[in-house]
């Protein structure tokens, strides 16, 4: 079955760099946000990287510039395993980097990265740099590591 994103991209005209996602969890859809599912690490990397405690999700992302979507507008997905994903149908950028200066695009996770240079890097020509998973099925990278992966979202800030 096809799985529709059904929320909009965070960004303003301040934003500097965009992180893509796959598609949102089963718990994030449920929400409505990003990044959700309570084992997710995403939002306690950014705190710790911006040394800071993040009580509204939305507006510490515009405050910091960072905006924030996914590489598929559709799927085919089981539950949220990112290896099931097919039949991607893939989100048009061209509204975010249209008005705002994206400066880096950064991708969380392989099948993000995967979807992101087969469908989005031939039409937009931006690199992007791939960063580990924060999701909970990636127990292999400590939070520890995932911190100091993630500081380089900072040298485009």
């Amino acid at each position: 079955m096809q799985i529709f994103h059904e929320f909009p991209p965070l960004y303003d005209r301040n934003s500097k760099i965009l992180i893509l996602g796959s598609i949102p969890s089963v718990k994030s859809r449920e929400v409505g946000f990003y990044y959700m599912h309570p084992k997710n690490r995403f939002w306690k990397v950014l705190e710790n990287i911006f040394e800071e405690k993040i009580t509204n999700k939305k507006e510490f992302c515009l405050k910091h510039g960072i905006a924030l979507w996914d590489t598929c507008a559709s799927c085919e997905i089981k539950f949220s395993s990112d290896s099931s994903i097919k039949n991607v149908v893939p989100n048009d950028l061209s509204t975010i980097l249209s008005a705002a200066n994206i400066t880096q695009i950064f991708t969380t996770g392989k099948k993000a990265h995967q979807i992101y240079q087969k469908y989005l890097y031939p039409k937009f020509k931006i690199n992007d740099i791939c960063l580990s998973s924060t999701s909970p099925a990636n127990a292999k990278k400590s939070l520890e590591d995932l911190v100091n992966e993630y500081k380089i979202i900072l040298k485009y800030l």
